[in-house]
């Protein structure tokens, strides 16, 4: 499989630069890493973003993360393997992810609560920039047909 085109963010001079500060900002929010990895796979995953989904894996696998809980990511909820403040950060995620889901609220008072008890502002500020990124990242790669494995950072 082969991209379309080169990845915007990599063709606009500034585009990269940006992202990268995003990502300074978001790991100093004092979120845990490995639950930021989960954030940035759950969404990934959503999308269907494979280029997001292995970089994702890859990624987390460095900090740490183990096999057992990386192939539970997609059923979190049918596994042991998550903390209370990780479920509350990857309903988030899925909430913020698929909007268009929901008629009303797109993030129910429930979801967002249950993150509100597990991360301060500041927290919840690093996850929710982590959702957005995400998504922005999945959109980009989808839309140019990105391949698992590229590493264009």
């Amino acid at each position: 499989m082969k991209a379309r085109m080169q990845n915007p963010a990599k063709l606009l001079p500034d585009a990269m630069n940006g992202i990268q500060n995003l990502y300074k900002a978001m790991h100093q929010g004092g979120v845990e890493p490995r639950t930021l990895d989960l954030v940035h796979l759950r969404a990934s995953q959503i999308n269907g973003c494979s280029a997001c989904v292995h970089g994702g894996v890859t990624g987390a696998k460095k900090g740490g993360e183990t096999d057992e809980r990386l192939h539970a990511v997609a059923a979190w909820r049918e596994t042991p393997f998550f903390s209370d403040s990780e479920r509350a950060a990857l309903a988030l995620t899925e909430a913020a992810t698929r909007l268009a889901d929901r008629s009303g609220q797109a993030v129910p008072d429930a979801i967002w609560d249950e993150a509100a008890d597990h991360f301060t502002e500041e927290q919840l500020a690093a996850i929710i920039l982590m959702i957005a990124t995400t998504n922005f990242f999945n959109r980009l790669n989808a839309t140019i047909q990105e391949p698992a494995g590229t590493n264009w950072g």
